[in-house]
């Protein structure tokens, strides 16, 4: 019985099979070969086509730098600006609507609102704004469908709209943990999804992300808003990649990572060295200049590349060194802060159950009342009160 099985086998093996039907080795050895042979001639065929696209984008990129690159009319263009009721929102604003291009803003601050619109209007554009929190997406689906039907499509989207709150990790709260995230980067997605399906309809759209320097590299006391900006920097680069993928080649997309910029409202008293700080005139120029090349990157100022560099380069210790050099302390003001956040917390916890309808004039009387001399309220500590709906916050 063994012998007629070995037989049996010999058989099936003279016939070119081996047991349960499956191919000898010697028959599929071939197509094998063939198989592996036809992969590693289409990955050695993709590897030169994206060498040959590569030299062409180089040798384009050399032409525009020498002989300047193309610059796109933006007079027939609707833009909606996100926090421009003040800082380098109202500067984009203004700057935009001299080219022609009529101007929507989305703010929570309703004077700043009105200031933007007065000041648009009264150098002849057109500004509407709206008050918008674009935190809340409900909100910002809502608004959409209203600008929508009483102004156009947008086909300028920027985000402008950031928060920051400048204490340590440890020592920020939760709710603005969350508000950091929610502003600077999940507000992104709301917009973008309210206002980018009429921009493929319409074959034509621009997604402006303001982020930050900030955005490539941590600073201390800046943990939130630097996670939040590295999360809006990958933001726009994937849906970037993903715009062209899906053969959406005439929706463009630009992030801008400037350096600290004065006179905002989120940075004025910053301690940074070597690199200065930047005048918000000079970066509301350096972003229309960016939008009408449709340019991809802006890093301001521009030789920020090159310490871009230095990080993926050399070890940690001289990164780190660098970044605690550059920027010794990103809000110096801190400890008053905490401090205001500690007295926030004690008149909460002393009014618990009426906090919510408790004045807003009612709570900076009692922090204000805190301090015995009046000159001990830092230009931080006041910036926050005056500025922000949110105490121990800044806005952009």
């Amino acid at each position: 019985m063994i012998e007629v099985n070995n037989n049996n086998n010999n058989k099936g093996s003279r016939n070119g099979h081996i047991s349960h039907g499956h191919m000898a080795p010697a028959s599929a050895a071939p197509l094998a070969f063939y198989n592996n042979l036809k992969s590693w001639v289409a990955a050695i065929s993709d590897v030169v086509v994206f060498i040959i696209y590569c030299i062409g984008f180089i040798i384009q990129d050399l032409y525009y730098i020498a002989f300047g690159y193309p610059e796109k009319e933006l007079k027939t263009d609707i833009a909606l600006v996100t926090g421009g009721g003040s800082g380098l929102g109202r500067l984009l604003s203004m700057r935009l609507s001299k080219l022609g291009t009529k101007v929507v803003i989305w703010d929570i601050n309703k004077p700043g609102i009105d200031e933007t619109v007065k000041m648009v209007q009264e150098s002849g554009g057109f500004c509407k704004g709206y008050v918008v929190d674009i935190s809340r997406k409900e909100e910002v689906y809502k608004a959409a469908e209203v600008l929508r039907h009483e102004i156009g499509d947008i086909s300028l989207l920027i985000n402008n709209a950031g928060v920051v709150s400048g204490l340590h990790l440890l020592d920020t709260p939760d709710h603005l943990i969350e508000r950091s995230f929610n502003v600077n980067v999940m507000a992104h997605f709301w917009t973008t999804k309210a206002f980018l399906p009429k921009m493929i309809e319409n074959q034509c759209g621009h997604i402006v992300t303001i982020a930050s320097l900030a955005g490539h590299v941590g600073i201390t006391k800046l943990v939130d808003y630097c996670a939040s900006k590295f999360a809006a920097v990958g933001f726009d680069e994937a849906l970037r990649l993903e715009l062209e993928v899906l053969g959406h080649t005439n929706i463009q997309t630009t992030c801008v990572c400037p350096f600290f910029i004065q006179q905002t409202g989120m940075f004025d008293d910053v301690n940074a060295r070597w690199v200065p700080t930047l005048n918000a005139n000079d970066v509301a120029d350096r972003v229309i200049q960016a939008i009408k090349k449709n340019e991809k990157i802006a890093i301001i100022p521009g030789y920020c590349k090159f310490l871009l560099s230095f990080k993926w380069t050399f070890p940690w210790g001289c990164v780190g060194g660098l970044l605690k050099r550059l920027v010794p302390d990103a809000s110096p003001h801190g400890l008053a802060q905490k401090s205001l956040l500690s007295v926030y917390k004690k008149v909460s916890s002393a009014k618990n159950a009426v906090m919510t309808a408790t004045p807003t004039s009612a709570l900076i009387t009692d922090i204000s009342a805190a301090y015995k001399d009046a000159t001990s309220m830092t230009k931080a500590g006041t910036l926050l009160i005056k500025r922000s709906p949110s105490l121990g916050e800044r806005v952009l």
